[in-house]
C-alpha cells in the first residue's frame, strides 16, 4: 500500500529542499524587500510543520501542495508577480494585456489552504464530509485570501509607492477582488477535485 505521510527521513529532505530553494530564490531577486515579503508566509508555515510533523504528520496531498505553493512563492519573490516569465510568455500566447501570474499565487492561496482546513477539521473536530465541510473549508480559504489582503493594504500604507511590486495590482482597480475571486475558485476547484484522494489517504493514516 502506499505510504500516506512522509517517513522522518523524507521528512527531513522535504524541509530542506523548501529551506534551500527559498534561499536560492533570493539570490539576484528583483528586488530583495519584495522578495522577503512574498516567501514570508513559507518561514511562517515551515517552522510549524516541523515542530508538529512526529505528533500531527500531514497526508502526502497536502504535503505536496504546500510544496508546490512554496514553489509559487519563490518564484513570484524572485521576480515579482507582474515580471515572472511564465506570465509574459502567456500575455504574449493569449493576448493578456497584463501579467497574470499573481493570478496563478491566489489560486493557490485557496487551494492549498482549503486542503489544510478541511485536513485539520476531519482530524480534529467533529465535523464530517458532506456540505457543510465544504462550506465551512471554502469560507477558510475566503478567511484567509481577505486577512492576506489586508496585509497588502498595510503594506501598502506603510511603504507607500515602495509597495507597488509588492500589491502587484498592475493599474487594475478591482485587482482585490479578482485576486479573492481567484482564491474561492482554488479552494472550489481543490475540493471537488481532490477530496477523494484526500479522503482516502486519511482513512489510511496512523493516528498518532
Amino acid at each position: 500500500m502506499t505510504p500516506t505521510t512522509l517517513t522522518a527521513r523524507q521528512f527531513l529532505l522535504y524541509a530542506a529542499a523548501i529551506t534551500l530553494l527559498t534561499l536560492a530564490s533570493g539570490y539576484r531577486s528583483h528586488e530583495t524587500a519584495t522578495w522577503a515579503m512574498e516567501v514570508a508566509p513559507i518561514f511562517i508555515a515551515l517552522p510549524i510543520i516541523w515542530a508538529s510533523h512526529r505528533r500531527f504528520p500531514l497526508t502526502n496531498l497536502l504535503y505536496a501542495l504546500i510544496f508546490a505553493h512554496a514553489l509559487v512563492l519563490m518564484l513570484g519573490g524572485h521576480y515579482t508577480y507582474a515580471r515572472v516569465p511564465l506570465g509574459d510568455w502567456a500575455r504574449e500566447w493569449f493576448g493578456f494585456s497584463r501579467n497574470h501570474y499573481d493570478r496563478v499565487g491566489h489560486f493557490m492561496q485557496g487551494a492549498v489552504p482549503a486542503i489544510v482546513a478541511r485536513e485539520l477539521l476531519l482530524r480534529h473536530t467533529a465535523l464530517r464530509r458532506g456540505g457543510w465541510l465544504f462550506t465551512v473549508v471554502i469560507c477558510v480559504a475566503l478567511a484567509v485570501s481577505a486577512l492576506y489582503e489586508l496585509i497588502e493594504w498595510g503594506a501598502a500604507v506603510a511603504l507607500g509607492a515602495g509597495a507597488d511590486e509588492f500589491l502587484a495590482t498592475q493599474g487594475d482597480p478591482w485587482d482585490t477582488q479578482k485576486d479573492m475571486a481567484m482564491a474561492g475558485i482554488g479552494a472550489l476547484v481543490a475540493q471537488l477535485s481532490l477530496s477523494r484522494l484526500h479522503d482516502g489517504q486519511l482513512q489510511r493514516l496512523a493516528p498518532r
